[in-house]
């Protein structure tokens, strides 16, 4: 139960950020999620919490794992910005549902867990630290410990310094997470994101640091935290399921432009989910010596009916998140976490600024400390071997360094198959890395293909 509650925390900023992204942006007629002619944020908010939790409860009680489901980051923004600006919100989620449906059909085949399988188990391990070093990149960005810039393209805080309260927060939050964690303290990573979260919440009422904009970039990031006077925040989040046509995307645009954007989502979906439950798992020692993870084939079919349920519900694809890993690290094991961390959701739709209370800067120390134990696993890799290290070593680096988990996974599985072959070992690679090798190197090419085919 404490795992589960340490996982609800990590994660429950998509309750805010998943609104943000998709329910402000119009699609290509000028409509916005709802049909409306302006946002509505608590309704997406209220989806969103609605599904995660609905797919959470299912996990935990069909996987029987401590694995936690939400829209997926990264795709909600591929499908604002790569799908719904071409066609309707309702033709874009449309899209996303027949992803869904096709992945349940691969699973239900047996072929997603034959792929599973498949990979061998050092470039498994690598998939896991890989993760746990994009986790805490999330950590630090967030928190607005690292930022973007033109040159040097990351620097330390704002301009290369320590220079604002929120950061301040952030430090001290990480450090007392760090220590609580060295000492084995039981519920060391909840008690600092709540520690950390009332040393916020004083820090605002005294010195007002605010929210974080382009005249205050030493303001909070994107949770300010205040209690609202507002305890209840409901919207009518069923209204959404009505807000999909799986049939419009197809007729929107060019049937071979419709069938690159299915291809985009399932093969992001594919592996997002894929390298999660791998490093979540291994993390929870819950992987087994041969490297397969039980109940595979379960917990696969509920994550590909979260991409569907999540086209169907307009939030975008749900996915296995990696935030997980932070109720691994309390101790969560079985099932019984994800439906402590559903139940939390289902309640988010009641109390939405209650969630909104924990900022960044309280949260992302825990990402920071998990990304340090999943870190650990860095010694299962055999470095010496060139044929294993090589893949392995991209996968680990270019999961952070591109913002993305399944940048890494390809290029880990495209340089393994490589290797191979130019060693003259291209038998001793089961055929199924064949074919995802390629699919990856069709995946890293659909930019020129795009540019080939419509000029």
């Amino acid at each position: 139960m404490r795992g589960g509650l340490a996982t609800f925390f990590t994660m429950a900023y998509i309750v805010v950020l998943n609104p943000l992204i998709i329910a402000t942006k119009p699609d290509a007629e000028g409509q916005f999620i709802g049909d409306g002619a302006t946002p509505d944020i608590p309704l997406v908010a209220a989806g969103t919490a609605l599904v995660a939790g609905v797919l959470t409860i299912l996990m935990g009680v069909v996987g029987k794992v401590p694995f936690a489901m939400a829209t997926g980051l990264g795709l909600n923004a591929f499908v604002t910005f790569g799908i719904a600006t071409q066609m309707s919100w309702e033709a874009a989620m449309g899209l996303v549902f027949v992803e869904g449906v096709i992945i349940g059909i691969l699973v239900l085949t047996g072929f997603r867990v034959a792929v599973f399988n498949a990979i061998p188990s050092q470039l498994k391990t690598a998939i896991s630290v890989g993760i746990g070093l994009f986790i805490a990149l999330i950590g630090f960005v967030d928190a607005g410990f690292v930022r973007g810039n033109a040159a040097p393209p990351l620097t330390m805080g704002i301009a290369g310094g320590l220079t604002s309260w929120p950061i301040l927060v952030f430090v001290v939050g990480l450090l007392l997470t760090a220590a609580l964690v060295a000492r084995k303290v039981k519920g060391a990573i909840l008690i600092g994101i709540v520690g950390t979260t009332v040393l916020a919440a004083v820090v605002e009422l005294v010195f007002r640091p605010g929210a974080a904009s382009k005249d205050n970039p030493g303001g909070w990031q994107l949770n300010t935290p205040t209690l609202s006077s507002d305890v209840f925040g409901l919207s009518n989040p069923f209204g959404l399921f009505t807000e999909f046509d799986p049939i419009a995307g197809f007729t929107s645009v060019s049937l071979l432009l419709a069938v690159l954007l299915v291809f985009t989502l399932l093969v992001t979906d594919f592996f997002d989910t894929m390298g999660t439950i791998v490093g979540v798992g291994r993390q929870a020692g819950l992987v087994g010596a041969d490297g397969h993870l039980p109940r595979t084939k379960q917990i696969l079919l509920v994550d590909s009916i979260g991409a569907a349920a999540g086209g169907a519900g307009s939030v975008s694809s749900n996915t296995t998140y990696v935030e997980s890993a932070s109720g691994v690290a309390e101790g969560a094991r079985t099932g019984l976490a994800s439906v402590v961390t559903g139940l939390l959701f289902l309640l988010a739709v009641l109390f939405a600024p209650i969630v909104k209370v924990v900022p960044y800067e309280a949260a992302a120390p825990a990402l920071v400390i998990v990304g340090f134990l999943m870190m650990s696993a860095i010694k299962d890799i055999d470095w010496s071997d060139y044929e294993l290290s090589i893949p392995a070593f991209l996968t680990v680096v270019l999961m952070p360094f591109t913002y993305s988990v399944s940048n890494g996974i390809g290029a880990g599985f495209v340089s393994f198959v490589l290797i191979k072959l130019v060693k003259g070992k291209a038998r001793a690679v089961h055929p199924l890395m064949w074919v995802v090798a390629l699919l990856f190197v069709v995946y890293f090419s659909l930019g020129p293909i795009k540019a080939l085919i419509w000029g």
